[in-house]
């Protein structure tokens, strides 16, 4: 892909800033580590100004400056429209009324309101980066079908829809005629998470996730354990995150007598986990229930394979390119498999980090509008 110098006008809509469990949506100290602040600054460094739009309730606690503008929407109707899930923002229609300025409209999510009022409103410009690959379990997944079948379909018809994944592409194509063949993966800052060949790696794995019910932290822990008692007693197992399942993990691991082992390292920042990411094996994944997960991004772009199931949408080019190991059920002959193999396995990683940049995902939405929108 070419650097394109246009220098575009970009608005990106993305209300829901981080992934909260519950209706009690914590508030952070910084949203320069989520995704989407990152794909933001991809469009920056590609040489394109951008504009983010995001919900009032996930505004961090404390003001930073930016650089590119944020506009913070207040939403309403909260026992209707959840701002942790279906955020609605009613002063988004007059804002894209009046702003006409902007070259291309990136909305997430087409079960959206948010992405209904940008279709709506300015369908020539506006792409929809989709992620869901199933519908909305909330209410019976009622107003996930009837979003998708008939808003979608008749409503949001005009704008084009970029997946995510291949699963997301697959899903979307039931309801939407205008969708990309190209998809696009949550990117990454490549400077963030630069590949030191003269780095060692050390005689450990990594999680990097919220220690909580659906990411199942605990088959992680019986299948390291496992894995230790099969004569691997010089590795540790680094637990980068927090959440409600901690005090029960921790006596999980007691249990199996892994507590030198196991080592709980509580929420840190990028540059807190990622030399303990890079130095590691392998990023252990066991969800149960996820997207597109930005953990594993961030291995990959660190040189570190990935073992996980086949549920993250990540799994499909995982398998396709080697990255790691795709396996539902992976056991403590996987983890011997990603070690014994794992200087194949970080080569295709390092060879395919490119693709996952930042940089890379804002030139292929400036290509793709370029291509539906002359």
């Amino acid at each position: 892909m070419k650097n394109n110098r246009d220098g575009k006008n970009v608005l990106v809509i993305n209300p829901i800033l981080y992934t909260a469990e519950t209706n009690r949506i914590p508030r952070v100290d910084s949203i320069r580590d989520t995704m989407i602040y990152t794909m933001c600054m991809g469009f920056v460094k590609a040489g394109h100004q951008v504009t983010l739009i995001a919900a009032e309730d996930y505004r961090p606690q404390r003001e930073e400056e930016y650089p590119f503008p944020v506009v913070w929407m207040r939403t309403i109707w909260h026992k209707v429209f959840q701002p942790r899930c279906l955020p609605y923002m009613p002063a988004l229609r007059n804002y894209l009324r009046q702003h006409k300025e902007y070259d291309l409209v990136i909305s997430s999510e087409v079960f959206a309101t948010w992405s209904y009022t940008a279709a709506r409103v300015c369908p020539s410009r506006t792409l929809i980066w989709h992620e869901l690959a199933a519908h909305n379990r909330m209410l019976h997944k009622l107003p996930s079908r009837f979003w998708y079948h008939i808003v979608a379909r008749l409503c949001m018809s005009r704008a084009a829809v970029v997946p995510r994944s291949e699963a997301a592409a697959a899903f979307i194509r039931q309801f939407s005629h205008r969708v990309t063949d190209m998809t696009i993966d949550h990117g990454v800052d490549l400077d963030r998470f630069p590949v030191d060949g003269t780095v060692p790696r050390e005689r450990q794995f990594v999680v990097v996730s919220q220690l909580i019910e659906r990411k199942r932290i605990d088959k992680t822990i019986l299948a390291f354990a496992d894995f230790v008692d099969r004569g691997h007693g010089e590795f540790r197992l680094y637990l980068i995150g927090n959440g409600d399942k901690e005090m029960e993990l921790r006596r999980l691991a007691a249990a199996r007598g892994m507590e030198e082992h196991v080592i709980f390292c509580g929420r840190m920042s990028h540059e807190e986990l990622m030399p303990i990411v890079a130095r590691s094996q392998a990023l252990l994944v066991s969800t149960a229930k996820d997207n597109n997960m930005v953990s594993i991004v961030e291995s990959i772009a660190a040189g570190t394979p990935v073992v996980t199931t086949s549920v993250p949408y990540n799994a499909a080019y995982i398998k396709a390119y080697r990255l790691g190991i795709v396996e539902d059920n992976w056991s403590a002959g996987t983890l011997e498999q990603i070690v014994g193999e794992n200087d194949e396995y970080r080569k295709n990683c390092v060879g395919y980090r490119a693709r996952l940049s930042n940089i890379y995902g804002a030139e292929c939405f400036i290509s793709l509008a370029n291509l539906i929108f002359r």
